[in-house]
């Protein structure tokens, strides 16, 4: 299904504004950089001023409903994760499948961060994340069954799909926490060389921390190297008092994963001010990290 990518029309800034207090006005400021599930708006609306982010997915996409459900449920995350301000599921409102949300300080622009100070501050928010009380987050889908599921459909996964298809059975039968399922570089954003918040929540489940720690450690094994994995993964069992489980093994899923579609992801990076990286750079990382751990 195709993104929406235009400017959103008067009716959905009106939208917008209403849904902040009555006679409030919106205006879009710009398109955010990053991502390819979903077209993301900053506006600007008021009174009482403020800037909220405005996601719109492909039509038919259930994603802005389970993000929804899923922000609802974080309120906030002490500030982690934006607040949902509106949700319209079915695009009547807003064009398209949609949810507002509030706008986190900071930037996706990874390039002013030194990549061992970043790998430090992403296992450390990590860790928080996946400390969160999974109380009252019964109602989020468990993530481990997909993961897996991913690693075994039919055709080519690579060299780690055979590993991971003799022993994923160990990584099902772990905790669960509140994992974002899609947490890199991309997802988190910067002020200065400060991380300040977690986006794009719509994959959000309960499922072991190790797919979380890995998913991160592939993308800073392709961005930095192997080395900048290692500090996140050091960061984060200093950060949550545990050692992750298996860790190889989660690592192996990542790389299975992604084996197909890692090229894919060279504009996300060059939107994060990653112009240097080809896709023959991604494969030939991902080959290397994968060479690592068989």
């Amino acid at each position: 299904m195709p993104l929406v990518i235009e400017t959103p029309s008067p009716s959905a800034l009106a939208q917008a504004a209403r849904a902040i207090a009555p006679g409030a006005r919106a205006r879009c400021v710009r398109r955010l950089a990053g991502g390819t599930h979903a077209t993301t708006h900053l506006l600007h609306v008021g009174p009482p001023e403020q800037e909220l982010v405005l996601r719109r997915f492909p039509p038919g996409d259930p994603a802005p409903g389970y993000e929804a459900g899923v922000l609802a449920a974080l309120e906030g995350l002490d500030g982690w994760a934006p607040r949902l301000v509106d949700a319209d599921p079915d695009g009547s409102r807003y064009g398209a499948p949609a949810v507002l949300i509030t706008r986190i300080p900071g930037n996706a622009d990874i390039t002013n961060v030194p990549p061992a100070e970043a790998a430090t501050q992403l296992g450390r928010v990590l860790a928080l994340i996946h400390a969160t009380p999974t109380a009252r987050l019964s109602g989020l889908r468990d993530g481990t069954g997909a993961a897996l599921a991913a690693s075994a459909r039919t055709g080519d996964r690579g060299p780690a799909a055979t590993v991971v298809a003799a022993h994923g059975y160990r990584l099902a039968e772990q905790q669960r926490v509140l994992t974002h399922y899609d947490f890199w570089s991309g997802n988190v954003l910067w002020q200065q060389q400060t991380l300040t918040g977690v986006v794009d929540w719509s994959g959000a489940s309960l499922a072991p921390r190790g797919f979380d720690v890995s998913w991160c450690r592939l993308d800073l094994a392709l961005l930095h190297g192997p080395d900048t994995a290692e500090t996140f993964l050091t960061a984060y069992e200093e950060a949550a008092g545990v050692a992750v489980a298996d860790t190889a093994l989660w690592d192996l899923l990542a790389l299975s994963n992604s084996y197909r579609t890692v090229e894919t992801w060279l504009p996300n990076y060059h939107d994060l001010g990653r112009g240097d990286l080809s896709a023959i750079d991604l494969r030939e990382r991902h080959t290397r990290w994968t060479e690592v751990h068989l």
